[in-house]
């Protein structure tokens, strides 16, 4: 696999919004707003589905909207008829707390797409432009469990 890029025009935003209803994505209200060649963008509020206790945003919401985002690159890599993409390892550091009722933006980029593995950086900031996340996402590409 050399040098991949994603085609935009192929992955109308909408219609990732549909596939996504009944998913986690809709339960927590992630909408994907960007596509380019070799990297997505996504958004999150935050409201009481995602924040912890001390009222802020909890950093597992975080994480999923990292892995939403480069998962999703991944999979728009690649011939899901013959191969899938699954999320081998994720990391975050949290750099700064998000208070409810603002919004987590993120974005995902790729930083190696080999054969058997992608790796994404994914870099989440809130309405003030200020980053306040950032994760790293390797996915493992397997066969596809459901290739005939």
């Amino acid at each position: 696999m050399t040098n991949p890029k994603i085609q935009p025009e192929l992955y109308p935003i909408a219609a990732i919004g549909e596939r996504s209803k009944g998913t986690i994505l809709d339960h927590l209200g992630i909408e994907i707003t960007e596509i380019g060649e070799d990297f997505l963008c996504g958004k999150m509020p935050v409201d009481e589905r995602h924040i912890q206790p001390a009222g802020i945003l909890h950093g597992g919401a975080s994480v999923v909207l990292a892995e939403t985002l480069g998962s999703m690159g991944t999979r728009l890599l690649l011939n899901t008829d013959s191969f899938v993409g699954v999320g081998l390892e994720v990391n975050a550091n949290h750099l700064r707390p998000v208070a409810k009722g603002d919004t987590l933006y993120g974005r995902a980029t790729l930083v190696h797409a080999g054969r058997s593995t992608h790796i994404w950086d994914i870099k989440m900031s809130n309405d003030a432009q200020k980053l306040c996340c950032i994760s790293r996402l390797t996915v493992a590409i397997i066969p596809n469990p459901l290739a005939k």
